[in-house]
């Protein structure tokens, strides 16, 4: 007796592994077919049961939109069908994405963050007024706060100054005005009570209970 035995050395490479070989082994069949109106039917049925197999891309904006796409990637760009969407290229699928660069910090005061760098960069741009005074204040007051959380002692408005006028490049200058700003007890984080009163019913403060258990232990038992 001969058998026809197929083994995984000798097979061809999935495109999309996810759908199997045998969905491969219809998309195959659906571009040989010579009739464009049954090409037509069956890409339609491989669509469906695409969409069964894989769920939980029903959650995913153009669900249908990215099975044709997959079915078309599968068939090699080869198969001629009616798409109800535009059909996707090789060149399109082979092209690289665009290079997206990693956000760095020219400051050497990281600890303060990106974000303080573009407020300053902003609030240099207002017109000179009591918001933007007020703004200046803002942003130094959140510079102290910052270096706080990064160093935990007392921080002297001297640095914070000087560190706003290295940020600002020379545009933002506190130190001349002789205003001081929030004093570092309002940013350092105080030590709250932990204990809390217990439910209705319970004991308060971790009391241990009053009540004894039985020890069995210490129990004599007479002999018959």
């Amino acid at each position: 007796m001969n058998f026809d035995l197929e083994y995984n050395a000798e097979r061809s490479d999935l495109i999309i592994p996810e759908y199997g070989r045998h969905i491969q082994k219809l998309v195959n069949h659906c571009k040989g077919l010579e009739d464009r109106e049954e090409r037509n039917k069956m890409a339609r049925a491989i669509v469906g049961v695409m969409g069964n197999i894989q769920p939980h891309l029903r959650d995913v904006p153009d669900f249908k939109h990215k099975l044709w796409d997959q079915l078309f990637i599968m068939a090699e760009f080869e198969l001629d069908v009616d798409s109800p969407y535009d059909k996707p290229s090789r060149e399109e699928l082979a092209e690289k994405p665009i290079h997206l660069g990693y956000p760095t910090l020219a400051s050497k005061y990281r600890y303060y963050g990106n974000t303080i760098q573009i407020m300053i960069d902003e609030a240099i741009t207002w017109p000179e007024d009591d918001k933007r005074d007020g703004l200046y204040f803002a942003i130094a007051n959140h510079m102290k706060k910052c270096y706080l959380n990064w160093n935990k002692d007392t921080v002297d408005d001297h640095i914070i100054f000087k560190h706003l006028l290295v940020l600002s490049h020379g545009e933002i200058d506190l130190e001349p005005r002789g205003e001081a700003l929030s004093d570092s007890k309002n940013f350092l984080r105080k030590k709250t009570n932990t204990n809390t009163s217990s439910p209705k019913g319970g004991h308060k403060g971790g009391q241990k209970s009053s009540n004894k258990k039985k020890n069995y232990s210490k129990r004599t038992f007479k002999r018959n």
